[in-house]
């Protein structure tokens, strides 16, 4: 599953060496709301989550922690991996 906020699509992100591409074929796909995205994410196998408002569902569902997060010109960036 891959999600990020709206705004973020089409965006590079660059902070130093790291390179980060928000590509549209990957991440765009159906609007959902806050509480639709938690619902997906606590049935998701792994998840690619980048944004404010995505990555602080994920968080606010206890299906991360803050250590687990990676900011990239000050945009959150998780993956999600359930083994």
């Amino acid at each position: 599953m891959a999600c990020c906020d709206e705004e973020l699509i089409g965006k590079t992100l660059s902070e130093g060496e790291l390179f980060f591409e928000v590509k549209e074929k990957f991440y765009k796909g159906f609007e959902v709301s806050e509480e639709k995205l938690a619902e997906l994410l606590k049935q998701a196998e792994n998840a690619n989550l980048v944004g404010k408002k995505t990555v602080g569902t994920a968080l606010k569902e206890g299906l991360i922690s803050k250590n687990s997060i990676r900011l990239i010109q000050s945009i959150p960036h998780v993956q999600i991996f359930k083994l």
